[in-house]
């Protein structure tokens, strides 16, 4: 699977702005045959910045992502409420998706 990881740090006067931005993308993306998740969090540091965490089943799904209306409407988008250019890990893993940590498990009670 394709996993990719960006940091948005956006415009504080574009902060709240951002999601609702975001909304008919993230949409789009969640319903593209080849995404296996797309999740927006913001970081408690920073509350400018926004993570989106994304994975796709295939370099293929990947790129017919990039390449779609919806990716380069956002882009645009994106461009008018950044602060800077967005940080971004992209690489190739081994699964399907998410997997369960063995370290931690809920404590029966």
């Amino acid at each position: 699977m394709i996993f990719i990881a960006v940091k948005f740090t956006v415009l504080v006067a574009e902060r709240d702005n951002w999601l609702p931005a975001m909304e008919e993308f993230t949409l789009a993306t969640r319903s593209e045959p080849g995404n296996l998740f797309f999740d927006w969090s913001y970081s408690v540091e920073n509350p400018n910045q926004f993570v989106l965490l994304e994975a796709f089943a295939s370099a293929e799904a990947g790129e017919a992502h990039v390449k779609s209306a919806h990716f380069q409407a956002a882009v645009k988008t994106m461009s008018s409420l950044v602060a800077e250019v967005p940080e971004i890990v992209n690489v190739e893993v081994p699964g399907e998706g998410w997997s369960r940590m063995a370290e931690v498990a809920p404590v029966n009670r």
